[in-house]
């Protein structure tokens, strides 16, 4: 049995290229990295005295700044493309990481914040596209989970790393995602650049013959508009549930904590190997709605009448964290099989827009529905909404033919 399960890993991340492999590395390097954002209200609040009014107000312009920089980074990557995107973004971010630890006016900050996520946030569209480029169709969805458990694997690490750095000096927090930021562009530069590596693609000089904006197919806007309330519903996961978590089933911080990390296990440890099985056998479609479905079930789950609340708990989290295995890769999977090589771009832009509007906007409704109303009410609200979600996403007809535009 031990033999088997050996082999089933072995071809779940078998036969990807080196290309998608240096990718995850870099995508490691700089999650591991990753913590100014997550400890940013409490820098601002108990170093710098702002109100947590006004520290809200600076994480509304990073929410700007990354869909102001989702939008400029797809523009980019159809015209130069992607490595130099990335290299930029990496380099650039990881400058400006380190400019806004040395920021001491309120105002200073927020202008520099929003550079800063311009920057960092016209990342992940280039990301998305190199991702398209080094895989082949018949491996793209597990190439793509292989970044995300690149991510989760980081942000595990950076968060941790994040929480130790911060109980000495917040500072640190700053130099650390700032370095970490310029390694993953120097590990880029050696392992993927046009000129060490003969699979990127070089820098497009002449303006090439482009397909129809992204922005002009009705198919793919929807699903962008279905992938928002998605996230908008999933982003809960990190905000509104555990405020739950401790105010009605009085678990400890702790074991709130285990339960976020619990996710990142799950995604480690069966993500490829689920893929691996999956790909090829159904529809994108039909994955990414039976994955709305299993998030249904973990919002339902927390209205169970009061029996073992650690025992729901953990019930919930697997069902929301097997409804992200089935839907997000699939979800990559299903738009870059609509974009053409020369719109790659403006595809990666829209997607990495719903998620990062997504998480500017659902936790904050999330809680205003849960103080004015009721927990239940939210949960019942967003069980509803995902099964409407796996109605429409199995709608989604087939992509038309786009027209070639000279």
């Amino acid at each position: 049995m031990i033999k088997s399960a050996f082999s089933l890993y072995k071809k779940a991340y078998g036969g990807l290229s080196s290309g998608t492999w240096w990718l995850s590395l870099v995508m490691l390097v700089n999650r591991m990295g990753t913590m100014v954002i997550p400890f940013m209200t409490m820098y601002l609040t108990q170093k710098l005295n702002v109100s947590i009014g006004k520290a809200g107000f600076v994480m509304s312009v990073f929410g700007l700044g990354a869909i102001t920089g989702a939008l400029i980074g797809g523009k980019l990557v159809d015209r130069i493309g992607y490595f130099y995107v990335q290299l930029v973004a990496l380099t650039g971010g990881g400058i400006m990481f380190i400019v806004l630890g040395q920021m001491n006016s309120y105002n200073s900050i927020c202008v520099t914040t929003f550079f800063l996520a311009l920057l960092n946030e016209s990342f992940r569209p280039a990301n998305t596209v190199a991702i398209a480029h080094y895989s082949k169709e018949e491996n793209r969805t597990r190439s793509y989970s292989l970044n995300r458990l690149s991510i989760n694997i980081g942000w595990a690490i950076g968060g941790a790393l994040g929480g130790f750095l911060a109980s000495f000096n917040y500072h640190l927090l700053f130099w650390v995602d700032g370095i970490s930021n310029l390694a993953a562009a120097f590990v880029l530069y050696l392992t993927l650049s046009p000129t060490r590596n003969a699979s990127t693609e070089k820098i497009k000089k002449e303006k090439s013959v482009i397909v129809e904006s992204a922005y002009k197919d009705r198919t793919y806007v929807a699903f962008i508009l279905l992938t928002f309330i998605f996230a908008f519903c999933f982003f809960q996961m990190f905000t509104t549930i555990p405020v739950f978590f401790r105010e009605k089933f009085n678990l400890s911080v702790l074991f709130i904590g285990i339960l976020m990390a619990l996710n990142g296990i799950i995604i480690s440890i069966f993500e490829m190997i689920t893929i691996f099985t999956l790909e090829g056998k159904r529809p994108s479609l039909h994955f990414i709605s039976s994955g709305m479905l299993l998030v249904a079930v973990s919002f339902l789950l927390l209205n169970m009448p009061a029996m073992n609340f650690p025992v729901i708990a953990i019930m919930a989290m697997i069902f929301i964290t097997f409804g992200e295995i089935f839907s997000m890769p699939f979800m990559n999977a299903w738009w870059i099989g609509r974009a053409q090589p020369n719109n790659r771009g403006q595809y990666a832009a829209l997607y990495t827009i719903a998620f990062s509007s997504a998480q500017a906007v659902g936790p904050f409704a999330g809680s205003l529905i849960a103080e004015y109303f009721s927990f239940k009410t939210l949960w019942y609200l967003l069980a509803l909404v995902c099964v409407l979600l796996a109605f429409f996403y199995r709608r989604l007809h087939k992509p038309v033919e786009l027209a070639v535009k000279a």
